[in-house]
């Protein structure tokens, strides 16, 4: 089976098996909330950031709290997120441009967000996604494991895979598709060994294994 073809029946099946909405694994009420739960997701599950946020947000209720906030309280506060120091100054300087910089107000452009303390194109793209709805492909740990086991890309490095699987799946499955690799992740593609043997499209992937 050609490339495109393959491409197109494993949209197919991921399309049949779980159907797109629209969801957030992130807690979040206000875009910038979402902004900061994401730079605190990485390296870190979003069970636990969403635990750690329950509190951080109760606590710091504005994006001026966040940009006046006691660096080494906030190390305190994000600490059970890992790479605390980082992500403290990260959460902290980034409020701080938004407020100087953009009026408090979160810009949709790529490359502009990149440029903001410690957001990288994954937590970039998950705002474009989320807060704006613009078609934009997010390479977590689920979609890198994945794409890499289907074949849509040999490439480790994140950015790499983005613009692979830009190049490769059509633009209105970009947002959907980083949707259901997590649920393939969580549910059959599993790190570091796949359940196979209940996998719904084993002819689809090279890297299928009898079980």
């Amino acid at each position: 089976m050609k490339k495109s073809r393959r491409v197109e029946a494993v949209l197919a099946a991921l399309d049949a098996r779980y159907p797109y909405e629209d969801k957030c694994y992130l807690n979040y009420e206000k875009p910038y909330e979402l902004l900061f739960a994401t730079i605190l997701s990485a390296q870190c599950t979003d069970d636990r950031v969403n635990i750690v946020t329950a509190q951080l947000f109760a606590k710091y209720q504005t994006l001026e709290a966040f940009a006046s906030a006691n660096l080494a309280e906030m190390e305190q506060d994000v600490k059970p997120t890992g790479f605390f120091r980082n992500k403290a100054k990260s959460l902290v300087f980034c409020a701080q441009a938004l407020l100087t910089e953009y009026g408090g107000d979160l810009p949709s452009d790529i490359d502009v967000l990149t440029k903001l303390p410690g957001v990288g194109r994954k937590t970039a793209n998950v705002v474009r996604c989320h807060i704006f709805g613009l078609p934009s492909v997010v390479v977590d740990t689920h979609v890198k494991r994945i794409s890499g086991r289907l074949g849509f890309t040999k490439n480790t490095d994140p950015v790499k895979i983005e613009f692979d699987l830009m190049k490769l799946l059509p633009k209105t499955h970009w947002i959907r598709y980083n949707h259901q690799l997590i649920a393939f992740g969580r549910e059959i593609c599993k790190a570091p060994k796949a359940k196979c043997r209940v996998c719904f499209m084993p002819h689809l992937c090279p890297a299928y294994k009898e079980p």
